[in-house]
Protein backbone atom coordinates (compact mmCIF):
# COMPACT_ATOMS: atom_id res chain seq x y z
CA UNK A 1 0.00 0.00 0.00
CA UNK A 2 1.37 3.39 -1.03
CA UNK A 3 2.04 6.15 1.45
CA UNK A 4 2.67 9.71 1.30
CA UNK A 5 3.02 11.70 4.08
CA UNK A 6 3.77 15.54 3.75
CA UNK A 7 4.81 17.25 7.07
CA UNK A 8 6.48 21.09 7.42
CA UNK A 9 3.77 23.39 6.75
CA UNK A 10 2.50 26.19 8.71
CA UNK A 11 2.50 29.82 9.36
CA UNK A 12 5.14 32.41 8.12
CA UNK A 13 5.90 35.76 7.47
CA UNK A 14 6.33 37.35 3.71
CA UNK A 15 10.11 36.30 2.98
CA UNK A 16 10.31 34.29 5.41
CA UNK A 17 11.59 29.67 4.65
CA UNK A 18 9.48 26.28 5.18
CA UNK A 19 10.88 23.04 4.50
CA UNK A 20 7.98 20.64 3.36
CA UNK A 21 8.80 16.92 3.82
CA UNK A 22 6.88 14.15 2.25
CA UNK A 23 8.08 10.25 3.56
CA UNK A 24 6.63 7.59 1.32
CA UNK A 25 6.45 4.14 2.20
CA UNK A 26 5.49 1.23 -0.29
CA UNK A 27 6.90 2.69 -3.34
CA UNK A 28 10.30 1.46 -5.19
CA UNK A 29 11.04 5.23 -3.91
CA UNK A 30 14.43 5.06 -5.86
CA UNK A 31 12.66 4.32 -9.47
CA UNK A 32 9.61 7.40 -9.15
CA UNK A 33 9.68 10.85 -10.16
CA UNK A 34 8.62 12.83 -6.35
CA UNK A 35 6.45 16.12 -7.41
CA UNK A 36 5.05 18.99 -5.55
CA UNK A 37 1.76 20.32 -6.15
CA UNK A 38 -0.11 23.01 -4.57
CA UNK A 39 -3.52 24.02 -4.28
CA UNK A 40 -5.38 27.66 -3.15
CA UNK A 41 -8.91 28.59 -2.10
CA UNK A 42 -11.14 27.97 -5.48
CA UNK A 43 -7.69 27.20 -8.01
CA UNK A 44 -7.07 24.18 -9.74
CA UNK A 45 -4.23 22.19 -8.12
CA UNK A 46 -0.97 23.34 -9.62
CA UNK A 47 2.74 21.99 -10.75
CA UNK A 48 5.38 23.42 -8.37
CA UNK A 49 8.51 21.13 -8.47
CA UNK A 50 9.26 17.86 -9.71
CA UNK A 51 12.66 15.30 -9.40
CA UNK A 52 12.78 12.10 -11.17
CA UNK A 53 14.62 9.03 -10.33
CA UNK A 54 17.89 10.40 -11.63
CA UNK A 55 17.63 13.58 -9.94
CA UNK A 56 16.74 15.88 -12.74
CA UNK A 57 14.12 18.51 -11.50
CA UNK A 58 11.77 20.96 -13.38
CA UNK A 59 10.26 23.78 -11.50
CA UNK A 60 7.06 26.24 -12.48
CA UNK A 61 8.33 29.73 -13.31
CA UNK A 62 6.56 31.16 -10.52
CA UNK A 63 8.90 29.08 -7.94
CA UNK A 64 11.98 29.24 -9.83
CA UNK A 65 14.83 30.91 -7.77
CA UNK A 66 13.16 30.57 -4.69
CA UNK A 67 12.22 26.72 -4.36
CA UNK A 68 14.40 23.57 -4.13
CA UNK A 69 13.30 20.08 -4.24
CA UNK A 70 15.64 17.32 -3.34
CA UNK A 71 15.33 13.58 -2.16
CA UNK A 72 17.30 11.32 -0.22
CA UNK A 73 18.21 7.65 -0.04
CA UNK A 74 15.57 7.31 2.79
CA UNK A 75 12.64 7.32 0.54
CA UNK A 76 12.14 11.22 1.80
CA UNK A 77 11.47 14.09 -0.35
CA UNK A 78 11.89 17.41 0.28
CA UNK A 79 10.47 21.46 -0.94
CA UNK A 80 12.94 24.20 0.53
CA UNK A 81 11.10 27.12 0.29
CA UNK A 82 12.89 30.66 0.58
CA UNK A 83 11.67 34.27 -0.16
CA UNK A 84 8.13 33.40 0.17
CA UNK A 85 5.37 35.72 -0.54
CA UNK A 86 1.46 35.62 0.24
CA UNK A 87 0.44 34.11 -3.13
CA UNK A 88 2.43 31.01 -2.19
CA UNK A 89 -0.12 30.44 0.40
CA UNK A 90 -2.03 27.10 -0.38
CA UNK A 91 -2.58 22.82 0.70
CA UNK A 92 0.73 21.93 -0.92
CA UNK A 93 0.30 18.17 -1.88
CA UNK A 94 3.40 15.12 -2.55
CA UNK A 95 3.05 12.94 -5.11
CA UNK A 96 4.55 9.64 -7.27
CA UNK A 97 4.61 9.29 -10.90
CA UNK A 98 5.93 5.73 -11.37
CA UNK A 99 7.01 6.32 -14.92
CA UNK A 100 10.71 6.46 -15.30
CA UNK A 101 10.81 9.56 -17.41
CA UNK A 102 13.67 11.52 -18.64
CA UNK A 103 12.11 14.83 -17.18
CA UNK A 104 9.72 14.92 -14.56
CA UNK A 105 6.61 15.62 -15.37
CA UNK A 106 4.35 18.75 -14.39
CA UNK A 107 0.93 17.33 -15.05
CA UNK A 108 -1.10 16.09 -11.94
CA UNK A 109 -2.40 13.46 -13.94
CA UNK A 110 0.71 11.46 -14.81
CA UNK A 111 1.09 10.85 -10.60
CA UNK A 112 -0.62 7.77 -9.20
CA UNK A 113 0.07 8.41 -5.92
CA UNK A 114 -1.00 11.76 -3.60
CA UNK A 115 -0.47 12.09 -0.01
CA UNK A 116 -2.79 14.22 2.30
CA UNK A 117 -1.38 17.42 1.62
CA UNK A 118 -0.04 20.40 4.31
CA UNK A 119 -1.19 23.86 4.61
CA UNK A 120 1.03 26.92 3.92
CA UNK A 121 0.24 29.65 4.67
CA UNK A 122 2.19 33.42 4.10
CA UNK A 123 1.37 36.68 5.35
CA UNK A 124 1.94 39.96 4.34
Amino acid sequence: QVQLVESGGGLVQAGGSLRLSCAASGVTFSSYAMGWFRQAPGKDREFVAAINWSGITTYADSVKGRFTISRDNANTVYLQMDSLKPEDTAVYYCAADRRRSVVPSFSVYDYDHWGQGTQVTVSS
